[in-house]
């Protein structure tokens, strides 16, 4: 397939270039008010040093939007260290101050997956985590096809009623955009397996269990207009399948990915911010289901845009409702030239196959 060779070939590139990172160096977090399942609260996010995403690693040259693995090691962590740079994170910020918090653990790749996360790492960290009385709810990552019966089994046996959800990058309904444009390697019904799974293990196991999906919001190959009527067919089936939360992640062009390939070539852009406002509004005012849009790149150049008049106000706009759900109300003279790409977006849409558009 072209879009998977082209995948495995920048990501090639991008590993021969790539200046080697020390663990200390992918350790991130960062600590403020988020939506729970409680309502707002504070919350604390940390990036756990790992070797990287196991399908970018692989032979599939991973997903054509991803350049997270960039970001990671490339090679094993050891546990002592890996648990180090958590605790080292877990004590800079205020959170025995708080009667509840909320605790997202990032691994740029699968949480569940033993390879990037070693088992005795995880357990070591959910036992801490699990002995914090105020942590009310712990978020992780996954690929669909870790999410096993076994691993939340042992998972729970260590935090207990703690609620723990699964979040997981389904992109979009679409199985064809999802294996052919964003190269994703799993199919829909192999995510809603996953949430099959974990309702299942709620029901029979009492397991204080959720689960959320990505959804990405204009891929490679669709218009602005498919990339709205794509993302918003895709919540509506992921609340016909009990999914329990739902986090909208506009197109931003991360560096040496094959979407940075699209763009440089100019037959990219990433969606206006209207368009991000209108399925955000529209997911809303439509479904009873927690949701989510992403600000990160908004008013940038590799990222969502209107205008400068309003991308500032719109994405503090877009962080507070978050927290609301409310619908976002605003106008501005550029909402005039969204409205006519909307209208006109499809008049010559191309029938080309990938493979005749020169990307090398």
């Amino acid at each position: 397939m072209e879009i998977e060779n082209l995948c495995k070939k920048i990501r090639k590139k991008a590993f021969e270039r790539k200046e080697p990172k020390t663990p200390e160096q992918v350790g991130v977090s960062w600590y403020n008010d988020d939506l729970t399942y409680d309502g707002v609260a504070k919350t604390l996010f940390i990036i756990l040093p790992t070797p990287g995403c196991a399908w970018a690693l692989g032979d599939s040259g991973g997903c054509t939007m991803c350049s997270y693995v960039s970001d990671c090691t490339l090679e094993p962590i050891d546990t002592p260290t890996i648990l180090k740079i958590f605790n080292d994170h877990l004590s800079r910020y205020p959170i025995a101050e708080e009667d509840k918090i909320s605790v997202k653990l990032f691994a740029s790749g699968s949480f569940l997956n033993p390879y990037e996360l070693p088992r005795d790492a995880r357990d070591e960290i959910l036992t801490t985590l699990a002995n914090m009385d105020n942590v009310s709810e712990i978020i992780v990552e996954s690929r669909p096809e870790y999410v096993k019966e076994e691993y939340l089994d042992e998972i729970f046996e260590i935090i207990g009623n703690k609620l723990f959800e699964v979040s997981i990058g389904l992109e979009t309904y679409d199985d064809y955009t999802r294996l052919k444009k964003i190269n994703k390697g799993f199919t829909s019904k192999d995510f809603e397996n996953a949430v099959t799974t974990m309702q299942k293990l709620r029901k029979t196991k009492g397991y204080n269990l959720k689960s959320k999906a990505y959804i990405f919001v204009k891929p490679i190959l669709v218009s602005e207009k498919q990339a709205i009527d794509e993302a918003i067919e895709t919540a509506n089936w992921c609340s016909l399948i009990g999914v329990d939360r739902l986090s909208f992640c506009p197109a931003t062009i991360h560096s040496r990915t094959v979407i940075e390939r699209f763009w440089r070539k100019g037959v990219y852009q990433p969606p206006w911010i209207w368009s991000c406002i209108e399925i955000i509004n529209t997911v809303r005012q439509t479904l009873d289901i927690p949701a989510l849009l992403d600000t990160s790149g908004f008013g940038s150049r590799r990222g969502p845009y209107n205008c400068k008049k309003c991308n500032k106000d719109l994405k503090h706009m877009i962080i507070r409702h978050n927290l609301t759900q409310d619908i976002i109300e605003y106008d501005c003279e550029c909402k005039n030239e969204w409205f006519g790409e909307i209208n006109n977006s499809d008049m010559n849409k191309s029938t080309t196959k990938i493979k005749h558009i020169t990307l090398y």
